[in-house]
Protein backbone atom coordinates (compact mmCIF):
# COMPACT_ATOMS: atom_id res chain seq x y z
CA UNK A 1 0.00 0.00 0.00
CA UNK A 2 1.29 3.44 -0.87
CA UNK A 3 0.74 6.79 0.81
CA UNK A 4 -0.09 9.98 -1.06
CA UNK A 5 1.37 12.19 1.69
CA UNK A 6 4.85 10.70 2.29
CA UNK A 7 7.32 8.18 0.82
CA UNK A 8 6.72 5.54 3.52
CA UNK A 9 4.73 2.46 2.52
CA UNK A 10 1.66 1.64 4.60
CA UNK A 11 1.97 -1.66 6.48
CA UNK A 12 -0.21 -3.19 9.16
CA UNK A 13 0.90 -5.58 11.87
CA UNK A 14 -1.74 -8.03 10.63
CA UNK A 15 -1.10 -8.96 7.01
CA UNK A 16 -4.65 -8.49 5.73
CA UNK A 17 -5.55 -4.81 6.20
CA UNK A 18 -9.21 -5.56 5.61
CA UNK A 19 -9.26 -7.86 8.66
CA UNK A 20 -7.59 -5.50 11.14
CA UNK A 21 -10.87 -4.15 12.47
CA UNK A 22 -12.32 -7.65 12.88
CA UNK A 23 -9.19 -8.77 14.74
CA UNK A 24 -8.62 -5.79 17.03
CA UNK A 25 -12.23 -4.85 17.67
CA UNK A 26 -14.31 -7.85 16.67
CA UNK A 27 -12.45 -10.71 18.32
CA UNK A 28 -11.43 -12.53 15.14
CA UNK A 29 -8.59 -14.98 15.79
CA UNK A 30 -5.53 -13.74 13.86
CA UNK A 31 -4.84 -17.37 12.94
CA UNK A 32 -7.82 -17.06 10.60
CA UNK A 33 -6.02 -14.42 8.52
CA UNK A 34 -5.66 -16.25 5.17
CA UNK A 35 -2.50 -14.30 4.34
CA UNK A 36 -0.67 -15.12 7.57
CA UNK A 37 2.25 -16.82 5.76
CA UNK A 38 3.21 -13.51 4.10
CA UNK A 39 4.27 -12.31 7.56
CA UNK A 40 7.14 -14.78 7.65
CA UNK A 41 5.65 -16.63 10.62
CA UNK A 42 6.22 -20.39 10.73
CA UNK A 43 2.58 -21.23 11.49
CA UNK A 44 -0.83 -19.60 11.96
CA UNK A 45 -0.39 -20.17 15.69
CA UNK A 46 2.91 -18.28 15.82
CA UNK A 47 1.38 -15.49 13.76
CA UNK A 48 -1.64 -15.26 16.07
CA UNK A 49 0.54 -15.23 19.19
CA UNK A 50 2.93 -12.54 18.02
CA UNK A 51 1.26 -10.25 15.49
CA UNK A 52 -0.50 -8.16 18.13
CA UNK A 53 2.90 -7.33 19.64
CA UNK A 54 4.58 -6.33 16.37
CA UNK A 55 3.46 -2.73 15.88
CA UNK A 56 7.11 -1.72 16.28
CA UNK A 57 8.23 -4.16 13.58
CA UNK A 58 5.53 -2.85 11.26
CA UNK A 59 6.83 0.68 11.91
CA UNK A 60 10.37 -0.48 11.16
CA UNK A 61 9.21 -2.11 7.91
CA UNK A 62 7.69 1.21 6.87
CA UNK A 63 10.80 3.15 7.88
CA UNK A 64 12.99 0.83 5.80
CA UNK A 65 10.92 1.57 2.71
CA UNK A 66 10.29 -0.73 -0.21
CA UNK A 67 12.08 -4.07 -0.15
CA UNK A 68 12.05 -4.33 3.65
CA UNK A 69 12.28 -7.80 5.24
CA UNK A 70 9.12 -9.55 6.39
CA UNK A 71 7.46 -8.74 9.69
CA UNK A 72 8.72 -11.89 11.38
CA UNK A 73 12.23 -11.62 9.93
CA UNK A 74 12.42 -8.25 11.69
CA UNK A 75 10.91 -9.83 14.81
CA UNK A 76 13.62 -12.50 14.78
CA UNK A 77 16.32 -9.85 14.55
CA UNK A 78 14.91 -7.74 17.35
CA UNK A 79 14.39 -10.84 19.50
CA UNK A 80 18.04 -11.84 19.08
CA UNK A 81 19.10 -8.44 20.41
CA UNK A 82 16.71 -8.52 23.38
CA UNK A 83 14.19 -6.15 21.86
CA UNK A 84 11.54 -8.64 22.92
CA UNK A 85 11.61 -11.03 25.87
CA UNK A 86 9.40 -13.85 27.09
CA UNK A 87 8.97 -14.65 30.77
CA UNK A 88 8.69 -18.13 32.26
CA UNK A 89 4.99 -18.24 31.50
CA UNK A 90 5.59 -17.33 27.86
CA UNK A 91 4.30 -13.79 28.22
CA UNK A 92 5.77 -11.56 25.49
CA UNK A 93 7.29 -8.27 26.66
CA UNK A 94 8.58 -5.43 24.51
CA UNK A 95 9.41 -3.53 22.44
CA UNK A 96 12.47 -2.63 24.56
CA UNK A 97 13.88 0.51 22.98
CA UNK A 98 17.63 0.35 23.72
CA UNK A 99 18.32 -3.14 22.32
CA UNK A 100 15.93 -2.41 19.46
CA UNK A 101 17.98 0.69 18.57
CA UNK A 102 21.18 -1.40 18.59
CA UNK A 103 19.55 -3.96 16.33
CA UNK A 104 18.38 -1.31 13.87
CA UNK A 105 21.82 0.30 13.76
CA UNK A 106 23.89 -2.87 13.47
CA UNK A 107 21.61 -4.91 11.21
CA UNK A 108 20.01 -2.23 9.04
CA UNK A 109 22.49 0.65 9.16
CA UNK A 110 19.93 3.14 10.49
CA UNK A 111 20.82 5.76 13.06
CA UNK A 112 18.21 5.03 15.73
CA UNK A 113 18.02 7.31 18.78
CA UNK A 114 15.96 6.49 21.86
CA UNK A 115 13.99 9.38 23.35
CA UNK A 116 12.77 8.38 26.83
CA UNK A 117 11.33 11.88 27.22
CA UNK A 118 9.93 13.51 24.13
CA UNK A 119 7.56 16.45 23.91
CA UNK A 120 5.12 17.08 21.06
CA UNK A 121 7.24 20.10 20.12
CA UNK A 122 10.26 17.81 20.12
CA UNK A 123 8.54 15.56 17.59
CA UNK A 124 8.12 18.52 15.25
CA UNK A 125 11.79 19.45 15.67
CA UNK A 126 12.85 15.92 14.73
CA UNK A 127 10.58 15.95 11.68
CA UNK A 128 12.09 19.28 10.64
CA UNK A 129 15.52 17.62 10.83
CA UNK A 130 14.37 15.02 8.31
CA UNK A 131 13.79 12.27 10.86
CA UNK A 132 10.84 9.95 11.38
CA UNK A 133 9.57 9.09 14.85
CA UNK A 134 8.25 5.83 16.24
CA UNK A 135 6.01 7.29 18.93
CA UNK A 136 4.38 5.49 21.83
CA UNK A 137 0.64 6.13 21.80
CA UNK A 138 -2.53 4.45 23.00
CA UNK A 139 -4.08 2.22 20.35
CA UNK A 140 -7.28 4.19 20.79
CA UNK A 141 -5.71 6.85 18.55
CA UNK A 142 -7.58 5.16 15.69
CA UNK A 143 -10.67 6.79 17.22
CA UNK A 144 -9.45 10.37 17.79
CA UNK A 145 -13.03 11.62 18.10
CA UNK A 146 -13.36 9.70 21.36
CA UNK A 147 -11.75 10.52 24.74
CA UNK A 148 -8.27 9.01 25.02
CA UNK A 149 -8.43 5.82 27.15
CA UNK A 150 -4.76 6.26 28.10
CA UNK A 151 -1.30 6.93 26.75
CA UNK A 152 1.26 4.52 25.35
CA UNK A 153 1.36 0.79 24.73
CA UNK A 154 1.28 1.00 20.91
CA UNK A 155 3.65 2.41 18.29
CA UNK A 156 2.96 4.52 15.21
CA UNK A 157 5.42 5.95 12.70
CA UNK A 158 5.27 9.74 12.32
CA UNK A 159 6.70 10.76 8.98
CA UNK A 160 5.97 14.46 8.54
CA UNK A 161 4.10 17.55 9.63
CA UNK A 162 0.68 18.15 8.15
CA UNK A 163 0.42 20.57 5.24
CA UNK A 164 -0.41 23.46 7.56
CA UNK A 165 2.61 22.64 9.73
CA UNK A 166 0.52 22.41 12.90
CA UNK A 167 -0.14 18.68 13.04
CA UNK A 168 1.44 15.32 12.32
CA UNK A 169 1.06 12.72 9.58
CA UNK A 170 1.60 9.16 10.78
CA UNK A 171 1.08 5.53 9.81
CA UNK A 172 -0.73 3.35 12.31
CA UNK A 173 -0.04 -0.42 12.13
CA UNK A 174 -3.41 -1.18 13.73
CA UNK A 175 -5.45 1.35 11.78
CA UNK A 176 -8.84 -0.12 10.92
CA UNK A 177 -9.52 2.01 7.82
CA UNK A 178 -7.38 3.58 5.10
CA UNK A 179 -7.83 6.96 6.80
CA UNK A 180 -6.57 5.67 10.16
CA UNK A 181 -3.72 3.66 8.66
CA UNK A 182 -2.28 6.80 7.03
CA UNK A 183 -3.62 9.51 9.31
CA UNK A 184 -3.24 13.18 10.14
CA UNK A 185 -4.09 14.82 13.46
CA UNK A 186 -3.66 18.26 15.00
CA UNK A 187 -0.85 18.12 17.53
CA UNK A 188 -3.10 18.72 20.59
CA UNK A 189 -5.28 15.76 19.59
CA UNK A 190 -2.26 13.53 19.01
CA UNK A 191 -0.86 14.58 22.39
CA UNK A 192 -3.90 13.17 24.22
CA UNK A 193 -2.77 9.65 23.24
CA UNK A 194 1.01 10.21 23.30
CA UNK A 195 3.11 8.76 26.15
CA UNK A 196 6.01 11.20 25.71
CA UNK A 197 8.59 8.72 24.46
CA UNK A 198 9.74 7.05 21.29
CA UNK A 199 12.59 6.26 18.90
CA UNK A 200 13.65 8.46 16.00
CA UNK A 201 14.96 7.06 12.73
CA UNK A 202 16.21 8.55 9.46
CA UNK A 203 13.67 9.76 6.94
CA UNK A 204 12.14 7.13 4.69
CA UNK A 205 13.91 6.87 1.33
CA UNK A 206 11.84 8.26 -1.51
Amino acid sequence: MTCTACPAPVHTQFVSPGLVEAIVEGGLDPADDPRWAESGAKSPEEYARWAGHLCGMACLRMALGTGAPSLFALRDGALAYGGYTEDGDGVIKGLVYAPFARYVAESHGLDAVVHPRLSPAGILELLDQGRTVMASVHYGIRHPERPAPGRGGHLVLITSRTADGAGVHFHNPSGTTAATRAATLPLPVFERFFAGRGVCLPGVPG
